[in-house]
């Protein structure tokens, strides 16, 4: 490019955007496009994406197509443009918000030649009438904001985005394009390109390291809204988003924030465009210190100053986690990203897959894992991250994630990754990371089984160790480059040249072991720190252990199992909030007005009396207020059953997935309602599965959904009939 035109971009760079020099590539990327080009674009959150086509179309003849699927981010960006210049006309938003005196008013300024840039959703775009005008036009490129929406393997895949080449097509001959994100792993980077046809473009990768963010992941407990709360309110004045995977949290938990004192406003695609404005607004104005929101939320704010992303449910991608606290600390400054993580959440989401295609549950199924993974591991986060991303991060330790500051006893894994490696390479490389892991473990599954491998040398031959203990060995091959996954197939498991290296000559690698979440580790100092130097979430231990024995005793004397006179988590909260009245043991956790009248006294007698022994000053503990909307709620269940309607229907009436309708339908039971669903029962549960599942709890030790899924046979029986059973048993017998 001539000196003059080099010279043109930095005067256009300083007069109209106010910066006196480029971030890291973005000049190169520039004079890519101005040459005309195809361009990709890899930029992480608050890299300045954006100035990569901005300035570009300012400079080309015509006008520039920027395709992006929010309209409050093309608002945010016209915005910005036009305040950089006197002429309303130079970048326009051309979507379905526009009434028709607005869209003749852009259409004339297109003619005119004087708008630069022209903001278009991908559903606009299909319109005919759309491209017929736009065929017109001189058009300089076109720009795809956020392209990993093209990619099934994306975060936030959307169908319309994979229509956009025959309509670039349709617009105008050989238009360049320039494809823009901020994630994308080699996979979704690869269909990206090949979906748009630009397998010729310049690919502009940018360092996905973050420094200035600080990544922890907690166990989310029963107190997962006492523990966000008590965050926020650390952190007082402090701008943060707190990220929910379903609407109805997002609603639940914004008024819990709300009447704690917190200034938090929801955010979700369910709420009116208006509301969803104005909640965005307050946010960026100042008016309101928290936002909590579904993934809906964030997409290009340029709100620089958010200092923490809690996430309230573990995300359903790495990708999409990584573009959610990407929105932390974007001036460079603080930032804390902290995920509350409990396996059951992945259950959950896995559920919410089976009514998909074959091919989408195990794409789901693969990214699922990977969350999974970084969830549970114990090696640094950021180096995690970067290696998802296909980037190495050398620094031994990043001193900015919970695993680098608190890090774990390291052992050597030689031997243990040659075995992984041994047992890849006898199964012909044909399997993902769980069959490996359950194969070493001698774990006898259906898939196993199907693969006639119950007789292999290699079954069992880790057994001193379970499945997740040899994932998480694999997982370290995989950040060693020892193994690779194979991105054309789901994520098999693949030798790579330095992983049959090591198995011809083995060295020491230095493997840490990976975080329980299941159940505390006593000796992990970080967690003892956290639960006040208590296996049992800060509970009395002494008391704990009376009040077990205690319930012990009235469970034989009622030929009961004890989970039915109270659940653990119930004598866990007593033995931390101390209730001496039927009252305050009805705010205990578990427990409602039928329970405390039926099993209560004798436990209050108990804690009395020890509380009077020991001289013990009861907790002034934060309370947290609730909202009343939830007990509307439970009543509104508890009527409809009452009147035989089906689950399902009630699931629907009340907005609710089955799963979060079993949930509330838990709570109601555990409380000590008694509730009837036999009529559902009747037509939705076998009638052997349901004899065998009731015995099964007459005689188990706890009530564990997973436990007694185990025990009965995963292949046999589902989650789903197993807890509609625990309901039936709970209520009938307890209740």
């Amino acid at each position: 490019m001539a000196k003059k035109e080099d010279l043109a971009i930095h005067k256009l760079l300083k007069n109209v955007f106010g910066f006196d020099q480029f971030k890291g590539n973005q000049e190169e990327i520039i004079k890519n496009v101005l040459g005309g080009n195809n361009t990709f674009v890899l930029m992480p959150t608050g890299g300045g994406k954006s100035l990569c086509y901005q300035l570009p179309a300012l400079m080309s003849e015509g006008t520039a197509i920027v395709v992006s699927p929010l309209i409050a981010l093309m608002k945010n960006q016209v915005d910005m443009i036009r305040n950089f210049g006197t002429d309303l006309g130079i970048a326009h938003v051309m979507n379905s918000s526009l009434s028709k005196a607005e869209l003749l008013e852009v259409k004339e300024d297109l003619k005119s030649g004087k708008t630069k840039l022209l903001y278009v959703a991908p559903e606009s775009l299909t319109k005919e009438e759309t491209v017929e005008f736009l065929r017109t036009l001189k058009i300089s490129f076109v720009a795809i904001d956020e392209a990993h929406c093209i990619s099934e393997w994306g975060h936030d895949f959307r169908p319309e985005y994979r229509r956009l080449r025959p309509i670039i097509n349709a617009i105008g001959d050989n238009l360049p394009v320039i494809a823009l994100t901020a994630t994308a792993t080699v996979k979704v980077q690869n269909d990206i390109m090949k979906n748009l046809e630009i397998m010729d473009a310049r690919v502009f990768k940018s360092s996905f390291d973050r420094p200035n963010l600080y990544y922890e992941v907690r166990p989310k407990t029963k107190d997962v809204i006492k523990d966000i709360i008590k965050y926020i309110k650390q952190n007082p004045g402090k701008s943060g988003i707190v990220y929910c995977l379903s609407r109805k949290k997002v609603e639940e938990l914004a008024e819990t924030l709300a009447v704690n004192g917190i200034r938090a406003l929801p955010y979700h695609a369910g709420l009116d465009s208006q509301t969803r404005k104005e909640n965005q607004d307050k946010f960026l104005m100042e008016e309101a210190d928290v936002i909590v929101a579904t993934i809906a939320f964030g997409m290009g704010i340029d709100k620089p100053d958010v200092r923490f992303v809690i996430h309230h449910d573990i995300p359903k991608s790495l990708e999409g986690y990584y573009q959610e606290t990407g929105r932390a600390g974007r001036d460079g400054g603080e930032g804390n990203c902290i995920a509350f993580y409990d396996y059951e959440d992945i259950h959950k989401l896995e559920k919410f897959n089976k009514g998909k295609n074959v091919a989408e549950q195990e794409i789901a199924r693969e990214l699922l894992n990977e969350t999974v993974t970084y969830a549970e591991s114990a090696v640094c986060r950021h180096r995690l991250l970067l290696h998802y991303f296909g980037e190495e991060y050398n620094k031994e330790s990043c001193g900015s994630c919970d695993n680098c500051r608190s890090p774990k006893e390291k052992f050597d894994g030689k031997d243990d990754l040659k075995l992984v490696l041994e047992a890849v390479e006898d199964t012909k490389q044909l399997f993902k990371t769980k069959h490996i892991a359950e194969l070493l473990a001698g774990k006898l599954t259906g898939d196993i089984k199907a693969a006639k491998q119950e007789n292999n040398e290699f079954f069992g031959a880790g057994d001193e160790h379970d499945e997740k203990y040899w994932t998480a060995v694999i997982r370290q091959a995989l950040v060693n480059k020892l193994l690779s996954k194979d991105i054309e197939n789901y994520g098999i498991l693949k030798i790579t040249k330095e992983g049959k290296n090591f198995i011809k000559k083995p060295y020491t690698i230095m493997l840490v072991k990976d975080h329980d979440y299941e159940s505390s580790d006593e000796d992990d100092p970080e967690t003892l720190a956290a639960m006040g130097s208590s296996k049992d979430g800060g509970a009395d231990k002494t008391l704990f252990g009376l009040l077990k024995d205690l319930r012990k005793s009235i469970a034989k004397e009622q030929g009961l199992p004890p989970f039915v006179i109270f659940q653990d988590p119930s004598l866990e909260d007593m033995a931390i909030q101390y209730p001496i009245t039927k009252e305050e043991m009805t705010q205990i956790a578990g427990v409602g007005a039928g329970k405390a009248e039926k099993f209560g006294e004798p436990f209050i007698k108990l804690i009395k009396e020890y509380v009077e022994e020991n001289e013990i000053t009861r907790p002034n503990d934060m309370v947290v207020k609730s909202v009343v909307n939830n007990s509307a709620l439970k009543i509104g269940i508890i009527q409809n059953i009452d009147k035989k309607i089906s689950l399902d229907d009630i699931a629907y009436g009340k907005g609710l997935e089955f799963d979060e309708l079993l949930s509330e339908i838990e709570s109601i039971v555990s409380s000590g309602t008694h509730l009837d669903i036999n009529y559902y029962i009747e037509d939705n549960v076998d009638i052997y599965h349901q004899e065998d599942i009731l015995d099964y709890f007459h005689e188990a030790e706890t009530d564990d959904v997973q436990t007694a899924l185990r025990e009965l046979g995963e292949d046999e029986y589902d989650e789903e009939e197993v807890r509609l059973m625990r309901i039936k048993f709970l209520s009938d017998v307890g209740n």
